[in-house]
């Protein structure tokens, strides 16, 4: 498994560019949110491998009438992902402002599975012609992102399944999963053949493993057992020093210790 960081919740006190390095030279991928508001040279500079990065800046898939702007900007941040070395483009299952729905909907139809199926599909082309891949990350309703309709990993898997292409996986940050749904190790199980990349923090708080009610060596040893070898993103604060909240991550999800629970 390659281990990476979000650098929008480590560092803070620090520019963005000097957090990137510091996740960087602690030996992490790095993860990005919204890179218009990025220096893309100064980040390019560090050497740092860039995992994922928000995909999309308008819209919703799962609606008909602003499907087509998640599309529009989609495209127009793949110069960006291709300029960094991103593989991986987040998109949500609808349109987020600061975090909140743009236009909360607390019921979902018939029409919004049809209309996500549809839209993820269309990026999964867009993602083919450019060599990316997108991801649909699950979104907790409870605390987080209230009116967010399909949020729930059960649903995204199945918008993942229901558009069926390669370049469509699912973005599975079990954080958000535990606040809805909970039961991450069969979740896990389940998710594995739409797996793009997994995300991680812990409850109460969205602080580093550890910190809450998660049994992430459990979690990283049924992962490791189920032969995941991709990427684990920790999208999560630090809950004291960063760089102690980087290497309490790196023990939860290092690799001869899982070994080690496995074979035991």
């Amino acid at each position: 498994m390659r281990l990476a960081v979000c650098a929008e919740m480590v560092f803070t006190d620090l520019p963005f560019t000097e957090r990137v390095r510091r996740i960087h030279e602690a030996g992490f991928d790095v993860e990005l949110w919204d890179s218009r508001t990025k220096d893309l040279a100064a980040l390019k500079a560090t050497g740092a491998v860039f995992s994922s990065m928000t995909g999309y800046t308008a819209g919703s898939l799962v609606d008909p009438d602003t499907a087509d702007e998640v599309v529009r900007t989609a495209e127009s941040l793949i110069p960006t992902a291709l300029e960094l070395g991103v593989s991986r483009m987040v998109v949500h299952p609808a349109e987020l402002i600061d975090g909140k729905a743009a236009r909360p909907v607390y019921r979902s139809n018939g029409h919004m599975w049809s209309t996500g199926a549809q839209t993820l599909e269309r990026l999964g082309r867009l993602g083919e012609k450019y060599g990316v891949t997108f991801c649909l990350e699950n979104l907790n309703t409870v605390l987080d992102h209230p009116g967010i309709p399909l949020a729930r990993a059960k649903d995204t898997v199945a918008l993942v399944a229901a558009a069926g292409h390669p370049n469509v996986k699912l973005m599975l940050d079990l954080y958000h999963a535990q606040l809805g749904e909970g039961n991450l190790i069969e979740l896990v199980r389940t998710a594995m053949p739409h797996l793009g990349e997994i995300q991680v923090a812990d409850v109460p708080g969205r602080c580093e493993p550890g910190t809450g009610e998660i049994n992430y060596a459990a979690v990283a040893k049924a992962l490791a057992a189920a032969g995941y070898d991709g990427t684990v993103g920790m999208e999560a604060w630090a809950s004291g020093d960063s760089f102690a909240a980087l290497e309490a991550f790196r023990a939860a999800f290092t690799v001869p210790a899982l070994r080690a629970g496995v074979e035991a």
